[in-house]
């Protein structure tokens, strides 16, 4: 794999990825926090996935559901959903170590209990575009700042940010990255991310709250909450 020698702004870059985390008292009620990778991302301001709103059923079939990921904006509003999750947040989120490994990652995300979130799926608006033959499952996420998912691929879906900011990493089927399984996001972002040659690079966007993601099959992707993050995913398979 071709490599880049790294420039004096791109080594500044990555000593940020490891500055202390820190809260944001001025939003989120005093218990948001930016992750330590936020200051990279944000750097570059780097969107080269398509954003859309008023994208009809028949343009999403025909230009994106088998193709390429894009960003779906205006579809619902689901931001004002009564979460009782605060105290979880307060106690056991807190900014990932760039240290920690993949598994090690505090993660509240996959099957979960409908009793207790009754009153955030009761309201939730899922995306209305589905694709023919395909049942969609839910999955309601919180995450903390600086966390995310490593490289990994499965069927086409829907992820939707309620609460802070997510950022994406992916890749078409059959352009594999160049990760390890059990290394996290923020250390793919530190040690790989500078140094992959431009045609190398992923398509990535933060995907902020409100907007919805939609990833075609098997494409792989990787994500890092950029600060505490609520977030429902919408498999269709």
């Amino acid at each position: 794999m071709a490599r880049e020698v790294q420039s004096p702004v791109v080594l500044a870059l990555l000593l940020l990825v490891l500055a202390r985390s820190r809260l944001e008292a001025a939003d989120g009620g005093g218990w948001r926090q930016t992750g330590p990778g936020a200051a990279v991302v944000l750097a570059e301001e780097l969107c080269n996935v398509e954003r859309r709103s008023d994208l009809t059923y028949t343009e999403f079939v025909q230009h994106y559901a088998f193709l390429r990921p894009v960003i779906l904006q205006g579809l619902t509003d689901n931001s004002k959903v009564d979460l009782p999750f605060q105290q979880y947040v307060e106690q056991l989120l807190h900014p990932q170590d760039p240290a920690s490994l993949g598994n090690d990652t505090l993660y509240f995300f996959g099957d979960n209990n409908f009793t207790e979130w009754s009153s955030l799926f009761q309201h939730y608006s899922p995306p209305p575009f589905h694709l023919l033959g395909t049942t969609p499952a839910y999955s309601f996420g919180i995450a903390g700042a600086g966390s995310g998912v490593p490289f990994h691929w499965h069927g086409p879906g829907f992820s939707e940010v309620i609460y802070g900011r997510k950022h994406w990493f992916l890749y078409p089927p059959e352009k594999t990255p160049e990760f390890h399984p059990n290394k996290t996001t923020l250390t793919w972002l530190r040690d790989i991310y500078p140094v992959l040659a431009p045609s190398e690079k992923p398509l990535e966007c933060t995907i902020q709250a409100g907007e919805v993601l939609y990833f075609p099959d098997h494409w792989w992707h990787a994500t890092l909450n950029l600060d505490t993050s609520v977030f429902i995913s919408t498999f269709l398979g």
